[in-house]
């Protein structure tokens, strides 16, 4: 992207313009995670396991992780305000799609929809920003956006079990639709115009065959539980999604403009907190799917109790973001990460001893401490990735960084539904037998635990130096 040098707006406009993109980054988090309460009640509509529904919450995030490397030269080749309307309205349909739909396949599809309008809306609201605000201020605008965007996945599930139960699962996806309408016209209102540029050829097969991938290595750790695959036809996804990544880093290092360019690599923060970033979160994001199903189909919850369960993560995680950054200055981010992601996997282990006979306080402290650990835990991954780099290369690493976080949330979600189906096989599970499916529940808690656990030794590579958390680029904290 090369955009040009940008003129001041106009006060009221310019404020429009950060709340239309902080209102776009907000519907793209809250829809990650507003569904996770409603996965049973969807179920039981659809005629559906609630132990299979996985694929409901990896077809939006895996989308999102697909369109990513894409989304900045689709902004400058269409203009940002004609490709914003455009995901909004995408986002849209999506969403409409979702409400109407009668069975699970017509869900994922669905979902795949919302996934692309979705992906667009957080980089080329910044990229309208970018343009609108000089680079003094640009800084200031985006951490304004940014706010929304962190309150949307904490309150998610707290909004999706109170509409469950009063209303019914529908209503998640056509809250949607008005605020979409209000957007699209405010944005042709507001949103300048940022025509078309004459921008360098798009990178296609090599856009394809990372897509490719990714979609590969997500199938294949969904394909057991979700698509019926044997073990073989697992195997080969893997292969071939692993070929087709290797394929693409091959083709980049050949080409001068490549979408995310191997020399990136040579920056050893940002190559392992890649890393770190990938394999703690994969462990790390199948708990918000995890958590408000065991509640509601091991211990009896219903979907708004299981939302409100939700909150004390979501308020301990606001409050351990300041934290974070003073432990870094006083212990750097080695000990720091190495220290946090081991405690991280410990309470996700601890989640193997919940039973309904747990005291309700004490479930209510192990989920503010997950929330407190697991928000520190993505602020420090988040700033040592990024640290490093240039401000040529910001963006890009930026890009590259968002992309691997929403690939991870759906490999882990897809990983914890696939362990979850393998234990509710392997203790022959049966239908309405909780005490089983609290079991398979604890296994599977258990094994995501040491996952994540066993990623803090990709952080031990990192320096023993204590400096300063700062990053040369607005960081996206989800």
């Amino acid at each position: 992207m090369h955009p040009s040098a940008p003129a001041a707006p106009s006060a009221p406009r310019s404020s429009v313009l950060l709340w239309l993109v902080a209102v776009g980054f907000f519907m793209q988090t809250l829809d990650a995670t507003i569904i996770n309460t409603a996965l049973p009640s969807m179920a039981r509509s659809l005629g559906e396991s609630p132990l299979r529904m996985q694929s409901v919450v990896v077809a939006y995030s895996l989308t999102m992780a697909m369109l990513i490397p894409a989304s900045g030269w689709i902004a400058d080749r269409f203009g940002t305000r004609r490709v914003y309307v455009g995901a909004i309205t995408l986002f849209a349909i999506g969403s409409l799609l979702c409400a109407i739909a009668a069975s699970l396949g017509q869900l994922v599809a669905a979902r795949v929809v919302q996934g692309l309008g979705g992906a667009l809306l957080l980089p080329v609201g910044r990229l309208a920003v970018l343009r609108a605000y000089p680079r003094e201020e640009f800084l200031r605008a985006m951490s304004f956006v940014a706010v929304p965007g962190l309150i949307g996945p904490l309150i998610g599930p707290t909004v999706g079990g109170w509409l469950v139960e009063y209303v019914s699962w529908h209503w998640i996806f056509l809250i949607n639709l008005p605020v979409a309408l209000v957007g699209c016209l405010a944005s042709l209102r507001y949103m300048p115009a940022g025509e078309g540029e004459t921008v360098g050829r798009f990178d296609l097969s090599g856009y394809l065959m990372l897509s490719f991938g990714m979609v590969a290595v997500s199938l294949a750790l969904d394909g057991v539980s979700e698509l019926g695959l044997r073990q073989s036809g697992v195997m080969l996804l893997m292969v071939f999604g692993f070929a087709s990544l290797a394929a693409y880093w091959l083709r980049a290092a050949r080409r001068p403009d490549p979408l995310f360019s191997p020399h990136l690599f040579l920056v050893q923060s940002l190559r392992v907190g890649l890393l770190g970033n990938l394999f703690a979160r994969i462990g790390s994001s199948c708990m918000p799917f995890l958590i408000p199903l065991v509640l509601q189909v091991c211990m009896g919850y219903s979907p708004a109790q299981a939302g409100m369960m939700m909150l004390p993560t979501a308020f301990a995680g606001m409050a351990a973001k300041t934290l974070a950054t003073r432990l870094i200055m006083r212990y750097g981010y080695r000990r720091v990460l190495v220290g946090n992601t081991f405690s991280l996997g410990l309470v996700m282990l601890s989640f193997g001893l919940i039973s309904p006979q747990e005291p309700v306080w004490l479930r209510i402290v192990q989920l503010a401490v997950f929330g407190g650990i697991n928000s520190m835990q993505f602020t420090a991954m988040n700033t040592i990735t990024l640290k490093d780099l240039s401000p040529a290369a910001a963006s890009s690493g930026n890009s590259l960084l968002s992309m691997v976080q929403m690939l991870a949330m759906s490999m882990g979600v897809a990983a914890a539904g696939a362990v979850l189906a393998g234990f509710t096989d392997l203790f022959g599970v049966q239908s309405g037998a909780a005490a089983q499916t609290l079991t398979a529940f604890h296994a599977t808690f258990l094994t995501m635990g040491v996952m994540t656990m066993a990623s803090a030794g990709v952080f031990w590579q990192l320096e023993d130096t204590r400096s300063m958390p700062t990053v040369t680029g607005p960081v996206d904290e989800t």
